[in-house]
């Protein structure tokens, strides 16, 4: 192992998006026995140090791995089309239309019911695009068209986030 091999490297794992998130979780739990700090407090100040920047390591790559979209932008990255979505917002005229559309219920929703009625059709088309990108991935291997879908469920997610803050406003 080094610190500068990739997550699936490090964590054994074939690059798919498709993972076993319990396998994911019990190569962690094995990483972390083997470069947990406390292993090494009897060899000084240097192995402990060394220690922790694995334990870090070995976290965020946990981090990455179990997240879906984490883990698709990364593949997107390891095969040369990062999401890049600061700088790249471009999305597809239907895409937005739909965007504004949410939008548009979201700002006219009132009540509860409107609201998780709402919160169902971003989840099941969160559903629809995470299906799409694994097989975008894992199927076809179009990284351009996988790194469009990761920008595109970040829009979604972070329009599901808004939904989710009105309905909890609604309960507060």
């Amino acid at each position: 192992m080094q610190l500068d091999d990739n997550d699936f490297v490090l964590f054994d794992l074939p690059l798919r998006q498709t993972q076993d998130l319990a396998d994911i979780d019990r190569r962690w739990k094995a990483l972390q026995t083997q470069v947990h700090p406390d292993r090494f407090a009897a060899e000084g100040a240097a192995a402990k140090r060394l220690a922790m920047q694995w334990a870090v390591r070995v976290n965020e790559a946990h981090q990455r791995l179990k997240n879906p979209l984490n883990r698709a932008a990364l593949l997107c990255e390891l095969h040369g089309a990062p999401v890049d979505a600061e700088r790249n917002t471009a999305m597809p005229a239907a895409f937005l239309m739909q965007q504004m559309t949410w939008r548009e219920e979201l700002d006219e929703a009132r009540g509860e019911a409107a609201l998780e009625a709402l919160a169902d059709s971003v989840a099941a088309e969160q559903k629809r695009l995470h299906a799409q990108l694994a097989d975008t991935i894992d199927q076809q291997a179009d990284w351009p068209a996988a790194a469009a879908l990761v920008r595109a469920l970040m829009f979604v997610r972070r329009f599901a986030d808004d939904v989710e803050q009105r309905l909890a406003a609604l309960d507060g």
